[in-house]
């Protein structure tokens, strides 16, 4: 097959899969994608020559570069939606009482959340792309060797934050519960002096009829 008729064949296999992986990053803006995967496959027209079999893993490192040129062009933006996404999950983590905070899509939501751009990469790449090490390698442009010590210590690092997360729950259980305790403690303590007050007023009643 010539050139051309390889970068065809990938275009056609993988124009899906690429605009997903570029719209996982910029949170599903349609226009945007669109723009972005038609960079990714320009570059791949111009670097024909250089589309290696399997192609997936290449092209998703042009679209990692793209996705990234898409971000800095909006300067601080990005940045910005990452604090705010960080302290929406955190504070959603104080306030859930219900089911949902149990949810582990919640909770891995908000680990990833603080963990940095680096280790949120190569973990989306290997649970939302399903690539493997070699794989994950060609994307980040570094050797099998090392993007096997990146994930490793990725995944460390989002245990590491799902354990603080767990832990933070609890403390926040147990406050609740400390709460809640003397609350009814008090209203108990309100009840009885209602209770003695009302009884006084009785009594001086009775006195009352008495005399």
């Amino acid at each position: 097959m010539s050139d051309d008729d390889l970068f065809a064949a990938a275009y056609r296999e993988h124009y899906w899969a690429v605009s997903r992986y570029i719209a996982r990053r910029l949170g599903g803006q349609d226009a945007t994608v669109e723009e972005v995967a038609a960079d990714v496959f320009v570059v791949a027209w111009r670097r024909r020559a250089e589309l290696p079999d399997p192609a997936l893993p290449w092209l998703y490192g042009v679209a990692r570069n793209c996705v990234a040129n898409s971000l800095r062009g909006a300067g601080r933006y990005r940045r910005l939606l990452d604090r705010l996404a960080h302290h929406q999950t955190v504070r959603r983590t104080q306030v859930d009482e219900g089911p949902a905070a149990d949810d582990p899509y919640l909770w891995m939501h908000g680990a990833l959340a603080r963990l940095s751009e680096a280790d949120r990469e190569i973990l989306r790449l290997t649970a939302w792309e399903e690539l493997n090490i070699s794989e994950v390698a060609t994307v980040l442009g570094c050797g099998s060797r090392a993007a096997a010590m990146r994930l490793h210590r990725a995944r460390g690092r989002l245990r590491a934050q799902i354990e603080s997360l767990e832990q933070y729950r609890g403390q926040q259980a147990g406050r609740r519960q400390v709460d809640e305790d003397t609350g009814r403690q008090a209203g108990r303590q309100t009840g009885q002096q209602t209770g003695r007050y009302e009884n006084g007023r009785l009594v001086d009643e009775l006195e009352g009829w008495q005399r």
